[in-house]
């Protein structure tokens, strides 16, 4: 059963290298595709965010208690809706000077609640780093002043962290994408292989005459002397010719 598995093993390796220059050719060309549209093709995309915390109203207590905590936890999942809302859209749209409808700052903006903080996050993606962190800066005016109107006692909204300028971009991620394409291509080139090697019916070594056919081989016929045979009997053909002609 050993000697079955390592013949296995072996003739395995044998198709691979008997086709290993397919292999490299296709594992090469779709490294060098992905390294091309990675970095010359796919144009970056950035990501700005913003995160804002909502608090206990300016009063003469400074101490919140777990009902408070509580309280301003489930409100700033209300905060989320009205920040996704056409209203702070038309006025975020206002602020952008219109370059964007209503409608595209929702889409483009991704508004999370932090779970189990009175913290909410707005972020959006843009090929522009600066485009990026404006529409998030009138995004978060627009809903700070809609939540203040909305709820005038609902608590203090502060911007936590104030958007900045993304210095890197999110995607593409080139290394990433330069090595699956690398492991792809070997996959898919050593499957190719494989279907070839599966579809090759010839017979081309004394060892497929064995294994195939169950016969002994009795003897191998060189190269040079087919080559040779088939010189002769070119040169035969030929003569044959020109004497047809003579005659």
């Amino acid at each position: 059963m050993e000697e079955e598995i390592t013949l296995d093993l072996r003739d395995l390796f044998i198709i691979l290298r008997k086709r290993v220059k397919l292999i490299v050719t296709i594992t090469i060309a779709c490294t060098l595709v992905s390294a091309v549209l990675s970095f010359f093709v796919i144009k970056p995309t950035f990501e700005a965010r913003t995160s804002i915390i909502v608090g206990k109203p300016q009063t003469g207590e400074t101490k919140l208690d777990n009902n408070d905590v509580m309280m301003y936890q489930k409100l700033i999942k209300t905060y989320a809706v009205i920040a996704k809302s056409e209203r702070v859209a038309q006025n975020a749209s206002v602020k952008l000077n219109i370059r964007y409808t209503p409608k595209e700052i929702q889409e483009m903006i991704n508004v999370t609640p932090q779970q189990d903080t009175q913290v909410l996050e707005i972020k959006t993606e843009n090929k522009d780093s600066k485009e990026a962190t404006a529409v998030i800066d009138a995004v978060t005016s627009a809903f700070m002043e809609e939540a203040k109107a909305s709820f005038p006692t609902g608590g203090t909204i502060e911007v936590l962290d104030r958007a900045r300028v993304p210095e890197n971009p999110i995607k593409p991620n080139k290394a990433l994408n330069v090595a699956i394409a690398f492991f792809l291509g070997l996959m898919v080139s050593v499957g190719l292989v494989f279907v070839l090697e599966y579809m090759d019916k010839t017979i081309k070594t004394e060892e497929d005459v064995e294994k195939y056919l169950n016969i002994p081989v009795i003897g191998i016929i060189p190269d040079q002397v087919i080559e040779t045979n088939k010189k002769k009997t070119a040169t035969s053909k030929a003569r044959i010719a020109s004497k047809q002609v003579e005659v």
